[in-house]
């Protein structure tokens, strides 16, 4: 059987590899041992960051939501405002009732006024 070196597959794996920490500070962007770890801990960070945004994104939407009611009536709160809102069965998720909020007051206030 014929002798295969491994040089130009190990030479294009770390040029890969150290492409994609360009820009990362000291030893990581230089030695392969240490932007292969800074690799897989950006990348575990990044998959996990990307769950946290979905609940960063729903929490703006509630104070957007909240800042509206407190505008229209100071009496009013969220907690109260969702649930009246799933007992007429207006069925609208947060994120469009806090654009309403923002971009079209009028209507958000008929909805207000709609459940309570």
């Amino acid at each position: 059987m014929s002798r295969v070196k491994k040089g130009v597959n190990a030479l294009k794996t770390r040029r890969n590899i150290l492409k994609q920490v360009k820009g990362y500070r000291f030893r990581r962007s230089k030695t392969e041992r240490n932007a292969y770890e800074a690799i897989s801990h950006a990348g575990t960070y990044a998959f996990a960051h990307r769950k946290d945004k979905k609940g960063d994104y729903r929490r703006l939407w509630n104070v957007r939501i909240n800042a509206a009611l407190r505008e229209i009536n100071p009496e009013n709160s969220y907690s109260k405002f969702i649930g009246a809102l799933k007992k007429s069965n207006i069925s609208l998720d947060r994120k469009s009732l806090a654009a309403l909020a923002d971009e079209n007051p009028e209507a958000f206030k008929k909805i207000v006024e709609k459940v309570a």
